[in-house]
């Protein structure tokens, strides 16, 4: 059963990377000295990899305003080096109020909260960023508050991009933006614009202005994100071990995740499966 911490900003004892939590951003002090290597990967990469937006923001701590955020990533480590990263609110702006690991987590955190951006991983256990898109629709329909959602991936993916804008995100960040860029880009996104790393721009592009854009794919659309990187890293010839150590999950998970992948599309083996993603250019 997920942990989710009630408003009071509680934080219940970890129980690993599948943890999530709903209150203040107090933590965030005390994580900071911890979490060298996830920080970095947010703040560590210069200028160039940072969202394109037109002119920069003026800074929150500048201008008094203020951005309530709610994290989505399986990995805590992670989101502990972005909470560190941006969650100064006096210096930044932002005041982090949830966590999640996963898609029901994520649910209940930001139904509870109810912020106003959402920084969304693409690849979260129990279906992907694009379910949590699906079931907070609601949310994000609502005209008077509502929550807007900035995918923040380690893919860059062309179907993956689309996946997340055509689920109602507003925009696509990888993981290499600098923290300065990614407050700027969570500010925009509060303000209705669509932000995307500079490369991800054209893959949206591509998509929504293109006439001979491709139909979505029925077949691969019945797969959760978990299911389509195990599908992608099994059609690329990796063994159950090898991909187990690659997305952080045990063997028997990844068993699970090809019969599911098998059934679904119908086939018999590893080698049908091969051959359908090379068919459609997955690998």
């Amino acid at each position: 059963m997920s942990d989710v911490n009630g408003p009071t900003g509680q934080t219940p004892a970890s129980n690993g990377p599948q943890d999530a939590a709903v209150g203040t951003a107090g933590a965030g002090a005390g994580a900071e000295a911890a979490t060298g290597s996830a920080a970095e990967s947010v703040a560590g990469a210069g200028a160039p990899t940072g969202a394109a937006a037109v002119g920069p923001h003026t800074t929150a701590a500048a201008d008094g305003r203020r951005v309530r955020v709610v994290l989505v990533d399986d990995h805590r480590m992670f989101r502990t080096g972005v909470q560190a990263e941006i969650g100064e609110t006096e210096r930044t702006g932002v005041e982090v109020v949830g966590e999640a690991a996963d898609v029901d987590q994520a649910v209940t955190v930001i139904t509870a909260t109810r912020p106003e951006v959402v920084l969304l991983d693409v690849h979260l256990p129990g279906g992907g960023g694009v379910e949590v898109l699906r079931r907070c629709a609601p949310l994000m329909a609502d005209a008077r508050q509502p929550v807007r959602f900035l995918a923040l991936s380690v893919s860059d993916a062309a179907e993956d991009v689309i996946g997340v804008i055509r689920g109602g995100a507003r925009g696509y960040v990888t993981k290499t933006i600098t923290g300065t860029d990614l407050v700027d880009s969570i500010f925009r996104v509060q303000d209705g614009d669509a932000v995307f790393s500079p490369r991800l721009a054209g893959f949206v592009l591509d998509a929504f202005a293109s006439t001979d854009a491709p139909p979505v794919d029925e077949d691969l659309d019945r797969l959760t994100q978990r299911e389509r990187e195990v599908l992608r890293l099994i059609a690329r010839g990796y063994a159950y071990k090898e991909i187990a150590k690659q997305l952080f999950i045990s063997v028997k998970t990844v068993e699970s995740h090809v019969s599911a992948v098998l059934r679904k599309l119908q086939l018999s083996n590893r080698h049908e499966l091969t051959r359908w993603a090379t068919a459609r250019r997955l690998v």
